[in-house]
């Protein structure tokens, strides 16, 4: 009875986790549309199976080795370092088209720039799109501007919000303002920080504020006792 979301999140095949494990890659490589097309024909017949196309788009960081390519096979010059959502467009509907010539049923999820936060420029030109923004509490307030303002108008999906302790109380208002919107989630992460499990599988106090609103969406504010 559970969904799968595959998200395409490192492209360096050749080494565990890619170049660099703390780091996704800024834009999709030439090689992405065809890792796409094998995982599209493989679970075409999977309803339950899902596609994230690319892990956080973002600015090229400073320790990034690989260039930046554009979706005609033509690199971006090297001091071409900032991404915006003109750049990540085009890549998102070539993978897009990939994907649905071989899968024309399966739900696509787009993700913003600024590491997926952000989704201004969007939408896509393309129809039946889920758009994923990933929600922390450095990205600052203006959720409204982020992500807010297109889920008035297309389907917005939490696709990662997560904290520490000290984040609880953050996350119960953004909570609060997903359900005011009718905005779906998922919580990061069981593995990874921040964590909602401790290393013996208690709940961290943000992995219980995530355990109640599982438990009861409409919860207007945590039960912080």
């Amino acid at each position: 009875g559970a969904y799968a979301l595959l998200d395409l999140h490192w492209l360096d095949a050749r080494r565990p986790f890619g170049a660099h494990r703390q780091f996704v890659p800024p834009l999709p490589d030439p090689d992405t549309p065809a890792v796409w097309a094998k995982l599209a024909r493989r679970y075409a017949d999977f309803p339950h199976v899902m596609f994230d196309l690319l892990n956080e788009p973002h600015d090229r960081v400073e320790t990034d080795p690989y260039p930046m390519w554009r979706p005609d096979g033509t690199q971006y010059p090297q001091d071409h370092r900032r991404v915006s959502a003109e750049d990540w467009k085009p890549w998102a509907e070539l993978l897009i088209d990939t994907i649905r010539t071989e899968a024309p049923e399966t739900p696509l999820f787009v993700s913003g720039t600024n590491w997926g936060y952000d989704l201004r420029g969007l939408p896509v030109d393309r129809d039946n799109i889920v758009y994923a923004t990933h929600v922390y509490r450095n990205k600052g307030d203006d959720w409204w501007g982020a992500f807010g303002h297109l889920a008035e108008t297309a389907p917005v999906f939490v696709a990662e919000f997560g904290g520490v302790d000290e984040d609880v109380e953050w996350g119960g208002y953004l909570l609060d303002y997903l359900e005011d919107l009718e905005i779906g989630w998922a919580a990061w992460s069981y593995s990874d920080h921040p964590h909602l499990v401790t290393a013996d599988a208690q709940t961290t106090p943000f992995g219980e504020l995530v355990r109640q609103r599982l438990a009861d969406p409409t919860m207007e504010s945590w039960n912080r006792s």
